[in-house]
């Protein structure tokens, strides 16, 4: 059955929305290393207006420069695209198709055999609205020891109470956090009478 899985930098305090000053300094093997990862995983990615204009604004012009990134550009390029977009402007990118409603197209997507894995690199807006509704299968964050103070968070002031389960968690040596998480239940259903207990119990 086809996983949908969000990608995403943050720093310490949820934001998600990535400014270079502190991003890039943590930026090290290890952290290429779990992106390699989770696209090398991928068979489609499913993308926001935003992150597909900034993808695909940078990755072509260095797939044909044919650097030392030109290699991944060149995985990126070949891989669908579905991007959530509003506008008729052609999308100008290889392989990139635009969608229409995303609740409909996860719906088809999930009835897909060819797809076993969509990824969502960035694109907060749709991770947002896949996790308000339960279509987030993981949310993979890698955690930057460093407060942004100001952009935008990964999760609505509104979002409600969502529990999840760590399926994974990985220190790395510049402070980064790699952590994955899936959609989950409370632990148990308990009140304060049962924290005053284990307290209790420690004493």
């Amino acid at each position: 059955m086809t996983r949908f899985v969000s990608t995403l930098f943050c720093s310490l305090d949820g934001v998600a929305e990535v400014d270079p000053a502190w991003h890039f300094p943590y930026f090290d093997e290890h952290m290429a290393a779990a992106v390699t990862e989770d696209y090398a995983e991928a068979d489609a990615l499913l993308l926001g207006r935003v992150t597909y204009d900034s993808f695909a604004g940078a990755w072509p012009d260095r797939e044909a420069a044919g650097g030392e990134d030109a290699e991944f550009a060149a995985q990126l390029g070949e891989l669908r695209k579905l991007v959530a977009t509003r506008g008729d402007q052609a999308l100008g990118w290889r392989n990139a198709e635009p969608i229409g409603d995303l609740l409909s197209t996860v719906a088809q997507v999930r009835a897909d055999a060819d797809l076993g894995f969509v990824l969502i690199p960035g694109s907060i807006s749709i991770v947002r609205e896949l996790i308000s509704v339960g279509e987030l299968d993981e949310l993979r964050l890698l955690v930057h020891p460093v407060l942004a103070g100001t952009g935008r968070r990964i999760f609505a002031a509104d979002a409600g109470l969502q529990p999840l389960e760590l399926r994974h968690s990985e220190a790395f040596p510049t402070g980064v956090l790699r952590l994955i998480y899936a959609p989950a239940a409370l632990p148990g259903s308990a009140e304060y009478a049962a924290a005053a207990h284990q307290l209790g119990e420690q004493n």
